[in-house]
């Protein structure tokens, strides 16, 4: 949520300010604006509405010279989207520029002594407190800016990301953060800050990841850091392997659709350097045979699609390690007390590896002394550092809101740590092992060859543009897919739908089917067939037109769906990762169909940095 770019250096500042920008847009937003030192006085343009806005009202930059500057896309929580709400935040003198990602939650507190000390503010963000804030410190400290922005760390409670400019240190740019992503960029020509990796990506590979209560001191040559207290420490960057070109549409119409055709490419990266003679081996992991068999129980953590990963994957660990699993949302998680074993193993699975609940449910974890493993996708991110152990998902930059092949990447790992976990407690065997590694290796051509099926599922999707409800329905591994289809359709096209577990029909849900209402039935599991058919066969006697997404060898059902999907055969644990795709096809197109943004819904942000 929100984008800071920031650029110091030889370049003219609000190109690169705006071109990193359209790198963070994925993050969700409703205002833009940037803040430039053009040689005598900071200049602000900020406006309402998407970047391109910003770009015209700026003639993509070239109305505002300067090559010191910091840039800010907004995602409304105090004060409506409006331009005066919009960032960059000025103090009163107009000589300190603030863009903030985050939340100050004193600021009502704040605000009101400043007002008493005789502020004025004209917005009604939180984020012009910071802004006042600063300029009373900095008078306090006699212009030590470090002192001062120490001085605000101390006062100010919540989570902030902070790019700042001072008037009269116009040679410089400052960066903090407290519980919301910031990265330093080292360039060849200059300098950056940004809230995630794609920002910089054009500009350079070498990044320092600045960890909570860190301060950054930036000028066109070198970088500074600084711990809370003022004092200089010392950092280690990390080179960013990600192609650039990954951040890019490379001629699809929409991230989204680039994203799903990645998808083979993505499993394939997060399989094959973790299978080694044939045998499942995860280095990163750093577990014990020892500490495998002695865990007592696992509890999954994650937020939207990384949790239907964990629901998908309760049924897997279960099933193959016999290690009982409990899988919450994040939200719920930090705050219900959680009752945690010293033997206990808790996963957070998120791909920004920034996700406020998951990392606060990552530090309840630690706090009660219980090992934690993080399985995310960006590289450095808060949960690969803060967690006991780490395992990556290779899935490079997803710029789409609504995730595919993160997604995808995430059920691979989890399939792998499972295989590896029953292996290790001596839950299966050596061929049923080489069986599965065999099965695995299957699911990227599997993949590309119901990609290639879009037509048939456009077809379907173009019938149902105008649905106002569609329900998905499943038993076991199904209701998981089942979530993540509905999730998908809901969030790109606005459609209203959900997912339910299909023994509970009868529990009030068959209510709501009347005629011509849309179902799609997931019905991957073999053992459960039958069951579910005959849930298919009584939402159709009420009305119901369903769509079916099952195995090559589940014929009979063409005798009760309305549509039907096939799947090619794979072992029953992951049929998740080939029903997926056809379910994300579906969504794409009536959402394309509607005419929605599908890169960029209304209203959601693609890394919840927040609560």
């Amino acid at each position: 949520m929100c984008g800071i770019v920031g650029y110091i250096g030889k370049r003219q500042a609000a190109p690169v300010l705006l071109d990193g920008l359209s790198k963070l847009e994925y993050r969700g937003y409703d205002s833009a604006g940037l803040a430039i030192y053009d040689g005598s006085a900071i200049k602000i343009q900020k406006s309402t509405g998407r970047l391109k806005v910003l770009s015209e009202l700026t003639h993509d930059g070239s109305t505002m010279p300067g090559t010191v500057g910091i840039g800010h896309t907004r995602w409304a929580t105090h004060g409506e989207p409006n331009d005066t709400n919009a960032h960059p935040h000025f103090n009163e003198a107009q000589s300190i520029a603030v863009v903030h990602n985050g939340i100050i939650e004193n600021y009502m507190k704040l605000k009101k002594k400043l007002q008493g000390r005789g502020y004025r503010f004209v917005s009604d963000t939180d984020t012009e407190v910071v802004a006042h804030l600063l300029d009373y410190y900095y008078k306090k400290t006699d212009g030590d800016i470090i002192d001062t922005i120490t001085k605000i760390m101390h006062r100010v409670e919540g989570s902030y990301a902070l790019g700042i400019l001072f008037a009269e240190c116009p040679d410089k740019v400052y960066a903090l953060r407290k519980d919301s992503p910031l990265i330093v960029g080292k360039g060849k020509d200059g300098n950056l800050i940004a809230s995630d990796v794609p920002a910089v990506l054009k500009y350079t590979r070498d990044v320092y990841f600045i960890e909570n209560e860190e301060i950054a001191c930036l000028t066109g040559e070198a970088i500074e850091f600084f711990n809370s207290d003022g004092e200089p420490i010392t950092k280690e960057s990390r080179a960013i392997e990600w192609d650039i070109n990954a951040a890019e549409k490379g001629g699809y119409e929409h991230f989204m659709l680039k994203e799903m055709y990645e998808q083979p490419k993505t499993v394939r990266e997060t399989l094959n350097p973790r299978i080694k003679d044939n045998e499942i081996v995860i280095e990163e992991l750093g577990m014990s045979a020892e500490e495998i068999k002695n865990i007592n129980r696992i509890h999954i953590v994650a937020c939207g699609s990384a949790y239907h990963t964990g629901v998908t994957s309760k049924y897997i660990l279960e099933g193959l390690s016999r290690i009982p699993v409990e899988v919450d949302l994040a939200s719920e998680f930090r705050y219900r007390n959680p009752i945690l074993s010293p033997d206990d193993l808790v996963i957070i699975i998120s791909q920004s590896g920034e996700t406020a609940d998951s990392l606060a449910a990552l530090r309840e974890a630690k706090e009660q002394k219980v090992m934690t493993l993080g399985i995310v996708n960006v590289v450095g991110s808060s949960i690969a550092r803060e967690a006991d152990r780490v395992m990556y998902t290779w899935a490079g930059p997803e710029i789409a809101v609504a995730t595919t092949k993160a997604y995808s990447a995430q059920l691979i790992a989890m399939y792998l740590l499972a295989i590896h976990f029953a292996r290790v407690r001596e839950q299966i065997t050596d061929e049923t092992v080489s069986q599965m590694i065999t099965e695995l290796k299957a699911i990227p051509a599997q993949i590309e060859m119901l990609l290639a099926n879009k037509e048939h599922i456009q077809k379907i999707a173009n019938r149902y543009v105008g649905a106002k409800d569609v329900f998905f329905m499943g038993r076991g591994i199904d209701y998981a897919i089942g979530m993540e289809g509905s999730l998908k359709l809901k969030e790109i096209s606005y459609v209203h739908s959900e997912a339910y577990a299909a023994g509970e029909l009868k529990h009030g849900t068959i209510s709501l089917i009347e005629e011509g209402t849309l179902v799609t039935a997931l019905v991957t599991q073999k053992g459960l067939y039958k069951k579910t058919m005959s849930n298919i066969v009584e939402v159709r006697s009420r009305g119901a037109v369903v769509l079916a997404v099952t195995n090559e060898d589940n014929t009979e059902i063409e005798k009760t769906a309305d549509y039907v999907i096939y799947l090619p055969q794979t072992n029953k644990y992951f049929t998740n990762s080939l029903a997926i795709i056809p379910l994300q096809l579906f969504a794409y197109y009536v959402s394309v169909g509607k005419g929605c943004d599908v890169d960029k819904p209304r209203n959601l942000a693609k890394s919840v940095t927040v609560e």
